[in-house]
């Protein structure tokens, strides 16, 4: 059994983004594993500040005041697997999901690339477009890590509008729920060798992101 985490960047509650990384984490429970959905609520979540404290301590901890921030770091370091999930803002991702990215990519990488080899997988909801954009920005933060993509049928995008109307997205929903197993069997395969000592990889590391 894997245990993997999601992160929604929403800020509307029970929205379309969570009802989408709801349907992935109930295939996912489905076939065994153990899920948990964490909403990035916008009073306790604020960007990278570029103090470096992170990366002279390199103990796992991010200095700027984001106590929610290094809840959400631990959670990625525990988990098998992390899915990002964020509605289309400006044809991007929201502001919330985009300091998860910076705050969690910093301080991970600088302490020992600390997400490498877990499995990534970004779902996006959109009204209409932009959300390759959002899509790439969030794949980009696993690829930079080290992480193993699954991918699905189609790119991992469901539209609506309205709360509730991605689940009239019938080809969208069907995406999400390959990527499910896809990302179930992908699991089976890493997690049980998350033991195992992995070889090293390279410490190098730039001065800011």
């Amino acid at each position: 059994m894997a245990k993997i985490v999601a992160f929604s960047g929403s800020p509307r509650k029970n929205g379309n983004t969570d009802t989408i990384i709801d349907h992935l984490l109930n295939i996912l429970k489905s076939n065994g594993h153990e899920v948990e959905m964490v909403r990035l609520e916008r009073d306790k979540i604020r960007g990278c500040m570029a103090c470096g404290v992170c990366r002279d301590k390199k103990d796992q901890k991010c200095y700027s005041n984001n106590d929610f921030l290094n809840e959400c770091i631990s959670k990625m370091i525990e988990a098998d697997g992390i899915i990002l999930g964020s509605p289309v803002y400006f044809a991007n991702i929201t502001t919330e999901m985009k300091a998860l990215i910076d705050v969690s990519g910093y301080v991970t990488r600088g302490s020992g690339h600390l997400l490498a080899r877990k499995v990534g997988a970004a779902v996006v909801a959109v009204r209409r477009a932009g959300e390759l954009s959002a899509f790439d920005a969030m794949n980009n933060f696993f690829l930079i890590n080290q992480m193993v993509v699954p991918g699905s049928s189609y790119w991992n995008i469901v539209q609506g509008k309205q709360p509730g109307d991605v689940l009239n997205d019938t080809e969208g929903l069907a995406t999400i729920t390959t990527l499910g197993e896809n990302m179930s069997w992908l699991l089976d395969k890493v997690a049980p060798q998350k033991k195992k000592p992995k070889k090293e990889v390279s410490q190098d590391q730039p001065t800011l992101f």
